[in-house]
């Protein structure tokens, strides 16, 4: 039985998602030492420059190599800039089962690209891959994450009760920990009927908006892999 994904890069219309390079350090540590960033996940604050390296040039594909999921740079494809990144890990080979977490940079948000490379990504993993569930969990009060679970054809099914926990910003510009619900979201084959089209992945996609998620992004996950993604935008 397969237990890796393979080395993958995926196009949309407007996006390639492809593995990190050494090339995306720079933009990745301005990216991910965004306050929002700071404020919804668990990574490294400040975020710095060998944070980014670690990951993009180690962390990152360890995740596939090692079976735990896969890490892909998002980029635009007109200009290849960063803009994000989708995240699969805690996969179970066995039920053929991931959860997915996104990043999106602060200048890209508005544009669609959460929603976007996430589906991609979701029909990758089902018509490819032939995975039969995606799992994604959001903070309770991360409405903007949970619109872009909806907008993707996530169903809700249930809340964890005081499982993350986010940060928030006193007056003194530190950060403060915060206990808070995880509302749970999936996705299954049968749901993406409706986003069919003609031409593989070019879908049409609609201008949703689109998060981060709450991945240690940076840091080498342990055997249970990196904490549950809590996105925003």
């Amino acid at each position: 039985m397969t237990t890796t994904f393979p080395d993958v890069t995926i196009s949309t219309d407007r996006l390639v998602l492809r593995a990190f390079e050494e090339d995306d350090v720079t933009a990745l540590a301005e990216m991910m030492n965004d306050e929002h960033v700071t404020a919804w996940t668990s990574v490294p604050h400040p975020y710095t420059h060998a944070d980014a390296r670690s990951w993009a040039t180690r962390d990152s594909h360890a995740e596939r190599t090692e079976g735990r999921g896969i890490v892909l740079a998002v980029t635009e494809f007109l200009t290849q800039r960063l803009v994000g990144i989708v995240h699969l890990q805690n996969t179970n080979w066995r039920t053929r089962s991931t959860e997915v977490g996104y990043v999106t940079a602060p200048w890209a948000r508005g544009e669609g690209y959460a929603s976007e490379s996430v589906l991609a990504v979701a029909q990758w993993l089902f018509r490819d891959q032939r995975f039969e569930r995606l799992e994604l969990r959001t903070a309770a009060d991360n409405t903007a994450s949970q619109q872009v679970a909806q907008k993707i054809g996530c169903i809700s099914e249930g809340v964890l009760r005081n499982a993350w926990i986010v940060r928030t910003q006193t007056a003194d510009g530190s950060w403060t920990d915060t206990r808070t619900d995880l509302i749970v979201w999936s996705l299954v084959p049968e749901d993406l009927d409706g986003y069919d089209g003609t031409d593989g992945y070019r879908d049409g996609y609609s201008d949703y908006s689109e998060g981060y998620d709450g991945y240690d992004f940076g840091r080498r996950s342990d055997a249970n892999g990196y904490a549950v993604s809590t996105d925003w935008n």
